[in-house]
């Protein structure tokens, strides 16, 4: 059940309870700040979370904070608020290098939007989170900040690419926290540090900064979102940060829809706890198969049969192909022409994942139209069984937090119930909401046996956002909320 406000030390409170602290002068941002920055001093040495630290602007940001509170101007919804972001966005006068080498001197000459508009409604940015090279991996370790762990156990990954994100938070070094999702990039680190993150509806969180090189595109998938300790503080971030930018902010305003259930026992919901192609760990499908039994008795309505009208394996070759066309315009003319002779003419129906990958990076567009058009027929599979249950509620992925490795992803193999499968098998469960587009918050359900954090994915239809974050406010006040890791309490 939800830890009660004062049994948590400040620097694991929520952001919805820091801002009331600060409105209520119980706390000024000064003192949150130096806060936070005495716990990032004192363990990042050990979590390695916090990679890039902007303390001197921080404290400059809380000062001004607190004068104009004192003041009395206008004041934002995130105003005095210590945070942090990851790495691969932009934050005027730091590094921006998706943990690439050759990006070691980016510097970023403006904030990216999603950041501005976090500093626009008074959030103080403390310092950047840690990611992998290219934020192409499900940990968080690179040749320019080295590696983060993960507070539950050091001697495992806090997921990636939004790990340092992830880690930090879990480790108390800031109250909020916003990432980037392509490939259950927010959703993984969440379920591996027992967190809330909430991977939007594609196109509803601006990704303009969020970037490398000279091109400011959003590839295909790819969407930025938030990652909390409370599942109340992702719809707090979400208002502040959603909505259209660029030349479509002056034609169009975003209303979501508001989540049409008041009641937790209102739901219908769909439940999976495994698939065929993608095993779940028998840790990770039982804490799924608990949850179910307890929203039974509460009178929630659960199928435990209902699937979208779609093949699983042809899902996840569906997605692979696309998610490594999406980020192909980062590979080298040299790795396309290998790419190229690796695909030798497959097609989607290739059943190894080598081949797919490389099929996808040298993808012609006349086969991605083809391949979009396939995407859209799932798309409306989705909107069908919509019609019929509310939210689908399944694995972030088919693992807990997994040992850190120095093998490949392509190349690397993870343990599901005693048995070795390929690393990339994992990406199904990132492809259910990420290859249709569609909204996904993650919440911690439980632990394993050995003390490690498990996650639900909710996943909802086309920007049902609220829906998803609302039912996992319901499960945070009625089933399980955040919990310090016992190393770093």
């Amino acid at each position: 059940m939800i830890s009660k406000e004062n049994e948590q030390p400040i620097y694991y409170q929520t952001a919805t309870d820091l801002l009331e602290k600060l409105g209520s002068g119980a706390i000024s941002s000064v003192e949150l700040t130096e806060q936070f920055i005495a716990r990032i001093e004192a363990l990042n040495p050990v979590i390695n979370a916090v990679v890039v630290q902007t303390f001197d602007d921080a404290r400059t940001e809380a000062r001004a904070a607190d004068a104009a509170r004192h003041e009395g101007r206008p004041l934002g919804a995130l105003h005095g608020l210590p945070m942090t972001i990851k790495e691969s966005f932009g934050l005027a006068g730091t590094p921006t290098t998706f943990g690439i080498p050759d990006f070691a001197q980016n510097i970023a000459a403006a904030d990216s939007e999603a950041v501005a508009r976090l500093r626009a409604a008074g959030a103080i940015i403390l310092g950047k989170t840690n990611v992998p090279p290219a934020l192409m991996d499900g940990q968080s370790v690179n040749p320019i900040y080295g590696r983060t762990v993960n507070p539950w156990d050091t001697d495992r990954t806090p997921g990636g690419s939004s790990g340092g994100s992830a880690a930090a938070l879990a480790t108390g070094f800031s109250a909020l926290d916003y990432g980037s999702d392509i490939a259950s990039s927010i959703r993984n680190p969440a379920h591996y540090c027992g967190l809330y993150g909430h991977k939007p509806s594609f196109g509803l969180s601006p990704s303009g900064g969020h970037t490398l090189g000279e091109h400011d595109l959003a590839p295909d998938i790819g969407v930025t979102g938030p990652l909390a300790r409370s599942a109340f503080d992702l719809e707090l971030a979400l208002s502040v940060v959603a909505g259209p930018e660029g030349p479509m902010a002056t034609a169009y305003r975003l209303e979501l829809p508001t989540p049409r259930r008041s009641r937790l026992e209102d739901y219908r919901v769909a439940l999976v706890s495994n698939d065929d192609f993608a095993e779940v760990d028998g840790e990770v499908g039982s804490q799924i198969e608990a949850l179910g039994d307890f929203l039974e008795k509460e009178g929630v309505h659960v199928s435990r049969a209902a699937r979208p009208a779609f093949d699983s394996q042809e899902l996840h070759a569906l997605y692979l192909v696309l998610l490594r066309a999406a980020t192909a315009n980062t590979v080298s003319d040299e790795e396309f022409a290998a790419a190229q002779s690796a695909a030798g003419g497959a097609g989607l129906y290739a059943r190894d994942m080598a081949t797919l990958n490389a099929y996808g990076v040298s993808l012609s567009h006349r086969d991605w139209l083809r391949l979009h058009a396939e995407r859209e027929r799932l798309r409306r599979a989705w909107r069908a069984f919509f019609d019929d249950h509310d939210l689908m509620l399944c694995p972030p992925l088919s693992t807990a937090a997994f040992p850190h490795s120095d093998v490949a992803p392509q190349a690397r193999r993870l343990e599901v119930n005693g048995r070795d499968f390929p690393f990339e098998n994992q990406l199904f469960w990132a492809a259910y909401a990420g290859l249709p587009y569609l909204p996904a918050t993650v919440a911690p359900i439980g632990l394993t046996q050995s003390g490690l954090p498990v996650g639900v994915q909710i996943i909802g239809a086309d920007f049902r956002d609220l829906e998803c974050i609302h039912f996992a406010q319901l499960l945070e006040t009625r089933y399980r909320s955040f919990v310090a890791p016992p190393r770093f309490p």
